[in-house]
């Protein structure tokens, strides 16, 4: 499974989950849960999140996972692609 660092990328924009849930139009407490997982610092991404997340930067979705592919990647990730 692939998990992004999306805590840093909503840093690293200045996005807040409020904001990406209130211009998505999805809910808070649906992205909330989605983007604080507890098992890691980083949380594994399904299309709805993405979807919110070029909704709320008024990007495309391929844009955003572009992006989350060249400069989020959880480091355990890219150690286990590279075996």
């Amino acid at each position: 499974m692939v998990r992004f660092n999306i805590k840093a990328y909503l840093d690293d924009r200045a996005l807040t989950i409020y904001r990406v849930s209130k211009v998505s139009g999805y809910g808070y407490t649906t992205i909330h849960r989605s983007f604080n997982k507890v098992q890691t610092t980083a949380t594994s991404l399904n299309l709805r999140d993405l979807d919110a997340l070029a909704r709320a930067q008024h990007m495309e979705m391929w844009q955003v996972l572009r992006e989350l592919e060249h400069h989020y990647l959880n480091d355990e990730d890219e150690s286990e692609q590279n075996n």
